[in-house]
This record gives structure tokens, sequence and C-alpha cells, in this order.
């Protein structure tokens, strides 16, 4: 049996999402359940970026103020350096110290709302370092929502601060299963490039960066794991080259030299 879905917004009319699925009728249930956590984990991301579009075109309110401080859309941060909205600049202290304080509201008042509970959690986390806080918020997200494919990519992340390479790879094969074709798909990538690095996977880790990098040539923490994993593989030609086009773009990115947290906390893990 082949089960297509599409989302239309009906407001204007614009494709959001569509796919197919297939799979047999041996047991209705079973691919009643796929088909429900497979269009449930691929339209969360797209339709929450949608709306998170929407809401930069109007006055944010201020759940959505902290969404867009540490998820910009196309412009998300990640592992590295914070950004803001406005061309990829470092958020000041005073925009850091507003989003940990948004964080932690959402944290103490969100209790019941999976997405807030991650997305505030992923912020504390690369933010303020508080991985053991962010991972019970986290497990919390996901037994509310398991098939949030965010969530889990969040996930990874906490573990991966944590020195927990298997559990970290295991939620993002699960979020890759949810959302195959994410918007934020790099990160699912550099996600499980960094997961296998530390577990001393290096060829594991250098399939998922070279992708990633691709799709998202200013994600510095992909060369710097290809740069390491070459180094570890003894390819010392790779490793230079990985070096210079690390270098070439650390020198574009000015928010680097004036924030050094997250890169710093990349070493840790690496």
């Amino acid at each position: 049996m082949r089960i297509t879905g599409q989302l239309i917004d009906t407001t204007g009319g614009a494709h959001i999402w569509a796919d197919r699925f297939d799979g047999a009728l041996d047991d209705i249930f079973e691919l009643q359940d796929q088909v429900a956590s497979n269009v449930v984990g691929a339209i969360e991301p797209r339709l929450r970026l949608s709306e998170i579009e929407k809401a930069a075109r109007k006055r944010c309110d201020r759940r959505l103020q902290s969404i867009l401080l540490t998820h910009p859309p196309e412009r998300c941060s990640g592992f590295v350096v914070p950004f803001s909205e406005d061309g990829g600049k470092a958020l000041s202290e005073a925009e850091i110290t507003e989003a940990l304080y948004l964080a932690r509201q959402a944290l103490e008042i969100g209790k019941d709302d999976p997405d807030a509970l991650w997305m505030a959690a992923d912020t504390v986390s690369i933010l303020a370092h508080e991985h053991a806080t962010a991972a019970g918020a986290i497990d919390r997200a996901l037994r509310l929502n398991p098939n949030s494919a965010h969530g889990w990519m969040a996930r990874d992340w906490v573990a991966c601060c944590q020195n927990q390479p298997r559990p970290a790879i295991e939620a993002l094969k699960r979020a890759v299963r949810l959302s195959p074709l994410d918007p934020l798909g790099y990160f699912f990538s550099g996600g499980l490039a960094l997961a296998h690095l530390s577990a001393g996977e290096y060829e594991e880790a250098l399939d998922w960066a070279d992708p990633c990098f691709r799709e998202y040539p200013r994600y510095l923490i992909a060369l710097l794991i290809k740069l390491v994993c070459c180094a570890h593989l003894g390819r010392t030609e790779q490793a230079q080259s990985a070096m210079g086009q690390l270098l070439d773009l650390a020198r574009g990115q000015r928010s680097l030299g004036s924030d050094q947290t997250q890169l710093a906390t990349i070493h840790r893990q690496l």
C-alpha cells in the first residue's frame, strides 16, 4: 500500500510539505502507527519554520523571540557560535542573558509543552553549559512527544556534551527516521559526525561531516571534525586542506574572535 500526504497553508496556498509512505497490509495497525509517526515527525519542523517565518514578519511574542534568538531561520547557530538575525553577527552578552532568562522561564512554566522544553533545554545547554538540566528537560519533552525530530536532535547535542556518544548516535538516527528531508538536516549530519568522532569512529564521522559541510558551507564544526578525523587517520594532505578552509572561514566570521565559548565547548568534546 502507498499512502501520500500533503500539507498546504490554506491562507495563501503555499506548499509546506509532501511525502509518501509504502508499507504492507500484514499488520494494518503497525502500518498506521508508522505513517502517523512519520507524518508527525516530518511535518513538525517544517510547520515550525513556517510559523517562525510568519512571526518574523510581524511582532513576535516572547516565546518566539527566544526561538529566533537561538534558532533563526536558515541561520541556526548549532554547535559553534550563537547568532542573531542581523547578518549572522554573534549574539551580544545582553542577548545571551535575555535568551537564558526566557529559556529558564520556559522550563518553569512550559512543562507540558514539548517544543518549549527542548528549545529551552537546547538554549541553556549551548549558552550556559547546563547539560544535566537540559537533559532532564529534553527527556520530558520526548516523553510528551516521542515523534519530535528536533527534540531528538537536541538530545544528541546534550548527550555528546555528557560524553555519551552511543545515546547521541541513536537519538539522531531516530531524528533522521522521523524527518528524512528536514530543512535543518545538516544539523543531523553534523551531530552524527560529532557523535561518531566522540566514539573514536573516524571514518564514520567523516562520512557525516562531508555532506554536512556541503549543505551548509559556513558550518565550522564540520570542517573541524574533518580536520581531527583526517589527523587521526594519518591523512595529512586532507587535514592540511581542511585546516586552510577552516582558517579562511574563521577569518570571515568576526564573531569567532570575540566569542570563543562555543568553540571551546567543541574542543572539549573532541
